[in-house]
């Protein structure tokens, strides 16, 4: 069979998170190889500024305003797709946040169900509303956004490492359920990525000690990212789901 990875003609994908970094990268890909895209994020401004990006190059996206923590808003997410594009077939749920750093036995109350809400419910939420609108259309391709602390520990992020192996495992239970239904699951987990969201909590000393933690010395790009998200909603991974894929300049390879 011949499969071709820049073949997305004709499939409408959601993004969340698309207002910047890793998402906007991939809403930015998605739209160049053919998808329509819903471009969502909580940030108005950002979304927006995507969308313009997209239609500029000569692409089709809509820009959605969605917090990813509230179930209701995750559902007029997937309902606004259906109802501008006519379906839904890819969905990367990609939004998330850093959180506070602090020991697990002093760590903020706040601090912890913020984290979890959107980076753990928000991807439950995102796989509950899509995995209906994809089982309409016959099938489809859902890439969750874990991280490299989705496998390993990291001392004062007790709630993001928390989300993040949760990520992991929620993916490879959906992808069990609905293997056999032509919907595709599976999660990524990046390294350190020069996006927004790194660069605005860390000083310069921080982001050249973290370089030094991924053996090919140097942080990653949202486009590198972006290029393994693409691939793995694309038909050529359609032997792929349920698994958890590196993108990590060798951070956990020790």
């Amino acid at each position: 069979m011949s499969v071709q990875l820049s073949d997305f003609a004709g499939k409408v994908a959601v993004v969340t998170g698309a207002g910047s970094g890793i998402g906007e990268a991939v809403a930015l890909v998605l739209a160049a190889r053919g998808a329509q895209v819903v471009v969502s994020d909580i940030n108005r401004a950002g979304a927006e500024r995507v969308v313009a990006a997209i239609g500029a190059a000569g692409g089709t996206a809509k820009a959605n305003v969605t917090d990813v923590a509230d179930a209701a808003a995750v559902e007029a997410l997937v309902a606004f797709a259906v109802e501008t594009f006519g379906g839904l077939d890819v969905a990367v749920n990609n939004a998330g946040i850093g959180g506070p750093l602090g020991p697990t036995g002093e760590y903020p109350l706040d601090g912890w169900r913020k984290v979890i809400d959107i980076n753990l419910n928000g991807v439950f939420y995102g796989l509950r509303y899509q995995i209906p609108a994809m089982l309409a259309r016959g099938g489809g391709a859902i890439v969750n956004i874990a991280s490299i602390l989705g496998s390993v520990g990291a001392a004062n992020s007790p709630a993001y490492v928390t989300a993040k192996h949760g990520v992991v495992g929620l993916t490879k239970a959906a992808a069990l359920e609905y293997a056999a239904r032509g919907i595709r699951i599976n999660s990524v987990g990046p390294g350190y990525i020069m996006t927004p969201l790194l660069t605005s909590s860390l000083d310069e000393a921080t982001l050249q000690v973290l370089t030094t933690m991924h053996p090919v010395q140097r942080l990653g790009t949202s486009e590198e990212v972006a290029a393994l998200i693409v691939f793995l909603a694309s038909d050529a991974a359609s032997f792929i789901t349920g698994s958890y894929h590196l993108v990590d300049g060798g951070y956990t390879a020790p």
